[in-house]
């Protein structure tokens, strides 16, 4: 499906994930970088080089979530707004935080329509911090708190119909 409609399918996407161990324990990057495109910019920004290095340029990034700790640096860093990062450690719900190009900027306690990677409305969800407001170089990031069932599922989000 992903060179037909650009979409993943299961297998894809197993390939990407934590484990549930892991994401229960704290925030990792989940890697939806799916063309072999010439770059390495997550590689280059992570500070605990969890994001192996790529002996092609063209090689899709691979994270090692043993190293990773999910602090968002490549999130920032990635131009495809590839990389999201989900944390299933708190008790409300997992906080998934997702790089936004968008203006206007939702604002934290505000609903939003979470987005599906298909541009699907999948639930209304809170917002509850947006930072890097400025965009002069990176996305801003919006924090999300979504059901934990929905951590994997939810990859964008409308501020219409919210």
């Amino acid at each position: 499906m992903l060179a037909k409609d650009g979409l993943p399918e299961e297998g894809d996407l197993r390939a990407v994930m934590p484990d549930e161990k892991k994401l229960a324990a704290g925030p990792a990057a989940i890697i939806e970088c799916w063309q072999e495109i010439p770059c390495d910019a997550c590689a280059r920004a992570c500070p605990n080089y969890a994001i192996l290095p790529m002996p092609n340029l063209y090689e899709r990034p691979q994270v090692d979530f043993s190293r990773c700790r999910g602090c968002g640096v490549c999130l920032s860093a990635c131009p495809g707004l590839a990389i999201f990062i989900a944390d299933g450690s708190r008790s409300e719900g997992a906080v998934l935080r997702l790089p936004y190009e968008f203006l206007p900027l939702p604002q934290a306690g505000q609903r939003v329509a979470g987005l599906g990677r298909a541009g699907e409305v999948l639930g209304k969800f809170l917002v509850l911090d947006v930072t890097g407001a400025n965009m002069r170089e990176n996305p801003a990031v919006i924090f999300l708190l979504v059901p934990p069932d929905m951590a994997m599922r939810v990859r964008n989000i409308s501020l219409e119909g919210a």
